[in-house]
């Protein structure tokens, strides 16, 4: 997906250029598309007004091998009407302690969840969360908590109670990492 980067070069020559040249050195899988002159302030990680993120999960009895690396498979159904019931709980400005993990604990806990969308389709179940900022593994565990919901383990309200409860060990499981995928930065 697409990711925004910050160069600085004391080089003349045009963005375009510059495209061409880094494309020569980068490795093959990944490549510049754009290249653009900004001013001296920007900074693509500190001037971030919010980020996108898509969690892919494989929904069918068997596991797709071509989204094996892209995309966790839980065979269980998954009710997706329960798992969004649940997930609206958690938009707004809220503590999100109980969906970060220890290694985050050194950052402030209050986001604000812009959206969280969750579609199925074709055995493939997305969930795309917006947010002004994330906590370490914060949308991997809302995933694992929103699969306990939609596999019928928990209700869909429980998710206010671990919003509440401000505690880590009150979520459900943190949801593997290659199943989630950065979408989108706002500048």
């Amino acid at each position: 997906m697409r990711q925004t980067v910050s160069l600085r070069t004391t080089s003349s020559l045009p963005p375009s250029a510059v495209l061409g040249a880094l494309n020569a050195a980068l490795p093959v899988d990944i490549r510049v598309i754009e290249a653009h002159e900004a001013s001296p302030e920007f900074h693509a990680r500190f001037g971030a007004r919010g980020k996108r993120y898509l969690y892919l999960i494989d929904n069918g009895r068997v596991a797709s091998p071509l989204i094996r690396r892209f995309a966790w498979h839980v065979p269980a159904p998954l009710d997706v009407g329960r798992m969004r019931a649940g997930l609206a709980l958690l938009r707004g400005h809220h503590d999100f302690s109980s969906f970060r993990a220890a290694a985050g604990q050194d950052r402030t806990p209050f986001c604000t969840v812009r959206a969280l969308h969750v579609r199925k389709r074709a055995g493939r179940v997305s969930i795309i969360v917006s947010a002004d900022r994330f906590l370490h593994h914060m949308v991997r565990t809302i995933v694992g908590s929103a699969v306990e919901i939609g596999r019928g383990a928990r209700e869909p309200g429980w998710l206010a109670h671990v919003l509440a409860g401000r505690d880590r060990r009150l979520a459900g499981m943190t949801a593997p990492a290659h199943g989630l995928t950065l979408v989108r930065v706002v500048y």
